[in-house]
């Protein structure tokens, strides 16, 4: 089956069998950032962003992303310039083995795309669905706090 959607920007066409989830088709586009973790949706490693929402790819059919529009943390940076998140979450120190910070990444920016007050509950809330074993959450929340109320006073003033 031929599916067409935005990916990081592109108009893709791709031709997958019945059952390809989205993470495999990621993988298979050699986009990294995308982990295998559980495959059942529970750890947050392969998050990417569909419309902007934050989504596990384990568990997303590729039927169901036509015309949809996909981003994963490539899209966010190039290999000159980090994104004001990623710099954010690497001088906070929230970033340790690092498979769980795309997940994070994506989450964050996804709640900085909504409308709304950010507070540690919302950023609790945003990334409740990111399994890290390493940071004990602490140092993410803060740098996600740090970077959302950042971008969020910029707004404001623009």
């Amino acid at each position: 089956m031929t599916i067409q959607f935005e990916l990081n920007g592109q108009l893709v066409s791709a031709d997958t069998m019945p059952g390809t989830t989205l993470l495999e088709y990621l993988r298979s586009e050699e986009l990294y950032s995308v982990k295998h973790g559980c495959d059942h949706g529970e750890c947050g490693a392969c998050a990417v962003l569909i419309n902007s929402k934050a989504v596990n790819a384990c568990l997303i059919l590729m039927h169901t992303i036509e015309g949809k529009k996909i981003e994963t943390l490539e899209s966010l940076s190039n290999h000159e310039h980090l994104h004001p998140i990623q710099e954010t979450f690497l001088r906070a120190g929230a970033v340790q083995c690092g498979f769980c910070t795309p997940g994070m990444l994506l989450s964050v920016e996804a709640l900085d795309r909504e409308e709304g007050e950010i507070t540690e509950e919302s950023v609790k809330d945003a990334l409740n669905g990111n399994l890290c074993r390493c940071t004990g959450y602490v140092k993410p929340v803060d740098a996600a706090l740090k970077v959302l109320q950042k971008n969020k006073d910029e707004e404001v003033q623009s």
